[in-house]
């Protein structure tokens, strides 16, 4: 039996359909840029969440500023009954200390899976003892909640990059639980061996970055993601029968055209969905 991804628009406030019953399977909540809540079996993870406005100071008056186009769908403190936290790699947007310190604080007990290679970044940004951090590496895997385990994966954003002892910088995260396979690739572009490691997981579902990359950017210091079309080849080589597209309407200088994305859906050869805000995604057997 398969997995099947459906989509049910909300009008309430994120905090208040977060206190609603979960449902059986997973239930997908974007929050902007990477970031998710992902409600999967008893537990709530929070992924790469970006809630404040901590770029949009940091790169005031640049060349390059980091005006938020949406805002916050949640405010940190009504973000309520967060069992994990999983960051990907130490850019702000995925590991930002105005969002996970004020996490970290209302949750003594919150735990945060992160990069070895980033655990000096993770220390200073959130806040929190080595105890309340689970560091991983490519290839390791971690079982931080019951029945929950977490596959740390390669990514390359736009280099697979190691740090003195070899320790892979970035990271993605395949999530197994339910029965479910779920993939977070952070941001990432394709590499060599990509497909074969990612194929060997049964993915159900992936999430992944659509903003692509230019050389402008790169020039500047900004690395970029997997383009539209890069994403859904990496799918359809693994076998991957449905994708969300997300990290795109945060930047005006780093972004992607939703309808392109959407035009693409009616053609893809697996089933592609943009992430929105003030939409529930759920994916169940069925």
């Amino acid at each position: 039996m398969s997995a099947r991804l459906t989509q049910a628009p909300f009008d309430a406030p994120l905090a208040r359909r977060l206190a609603e019953p979960r449902q059986p399977g997973a239930t997908f909540y974007w929050l902007g840029q990477a970031g998710f809540v992902i409600d999967i079996g008893r537990h709530r993870l929070v992924i790469d969440p970006y809630l404040s406005d901590t770029l949009g100071k940091k790169y005031f008056q640049s060349p390059f500023p980091h005006t938020r186009m949406m805002p916050a769908p949640i405010a940190v403190e009504d973000l309520r009954g967060i069992d994990l936290v999983l960051c990907t790699h130490q850019h702000t947007d995925h590991m930002d200390p105005g969002t996970l310190a004020p996490l970290a604080a209302s949750h003594p007990h919150l735990r945060f899976v992160v990069p070895r290679a980033c655990l000096s970044q993770a220390r200073e940004r959130i806040g929190v003892a080595d105890d309340r951090l689970v560091a991983l590496d490519a290839g390791d895997r971690a079982e931080p909640l019951p029945g929950l385990r977490i596959h740390a994966v390669r990514a390359a954003h736009e280099a697979l990059e190691r740090d003195e002892v070899g320790r892979h910088r970035f990271l993605g995260y395949v999530i197994e639980a339910e029965g479910l396979h779920l993939f977070h690739s952070g941001d990432c572009i394709p590499f060599d061996g990509q497909r074969e490691e990612i194929a060997s997981f049964d993915i159900d579902l992936a999430l992944l970055p659509v903003n692509g990359r230019s050389d402008q950017l790169r020039q500047a210091g900004f690395a970029g993601n997997f383009s539209l079309t890069e994403a859904l080849v990496l799918c359809e080589a693994c076998d991957i029968p449905a994708m969300l597209a997300h990290h795109y309407g945060m930047f005006a200088f780093n972004t992607a055209d939703p309808s392109v994305i959407d035009a693409a859906a009616s053609a893809a050869p697996l089933q592609l969905v943009r992430a929105e805000t003030k939409v529930a995604y759920r994916l169940a057997f069925g």
